[in-house]
């Protein structure tokens, strides 16, 4: 029991009214879904209920706020894929899904990590360090900004025979595509 107290002490409760205003109960004051956008992307826990019922709604209302970041910003989810998505409500296959898009999106998330360690270790190697340093920091601000967490460096892994594999393969795929860009920019 200490430890769900624990828990629900990080967790900032949101409150919806019948009325469709937000109530952060932590900083007692009213808040809107860009707000809970910027939380979310702060990486800040929190919980929505609903305060007639005090059902939890923290679904709905994160699904609301990708509808507004589709209808209002730059578009990420492809057509096909919101199609695809739609298609398995209902089949058999949709209880695998959910799992299956959180392991994708922590792969991603391991890969994106990997791929931006080498390309910074190779960077000190290349005339146009600079350049590529400032590509860099914009790659940094818009996973920052789509990504919560991202912009939090990990702690370095013990370097390990495979990680030191791993790390060389990746510096080869690396100058492979540096050999393609090379032959388009011709």
């Amino acid at each position: 029991m200490a430890e769900s107290a624990s828990k629900d002490d990080s967790t900032v409760i949101i409150k919806k009214y019948a009325n469709r205003r937000l109530y952060n109960t932590r900083s007692s004051s009213y808040i809107t879904l860009d707000h809970l956008a910027k939380m979310t992307r702060e990486g800040i826990d929190y919980k929505v209920l609903d305060a007639k019922s005090g059902n939890d709604i923290t679904h709905t209302i994160l699904t609301q706020i990708i509808m507004e970041e589709e209808t209002n910003g730059e578009q990420m989810l492809p057509v096909n894929f919101l199609r695809e998505l739609i298609g398995m409500y209902g089949n058999s296959m949709q209880s695998l899904i959910p799992h299956y898009l959180e392991a994708s999106m922590e792969n991603f998330r391991a890969n994106q990590s990997k791929l931006s360690k080498a390309f910074e270790d190779s960077m000190g190697n290349n005339p146009l360090a600079k350049l590529a340093e400032q590509n860099m920091a914009m790659f940094r601000a818009a996973s920052a900004a789509f990504m919560p967490g991202a912009e939090k460096p990990e702690a370095p892994a013990p370097e390990t025979a495979e990680s030191g594999k791993d790390l060389a393969a990746l510096r080869d795929q690396m100058a492979e595509i540096q050999k393609r860009l090379d032959a388009l920019g011709k």
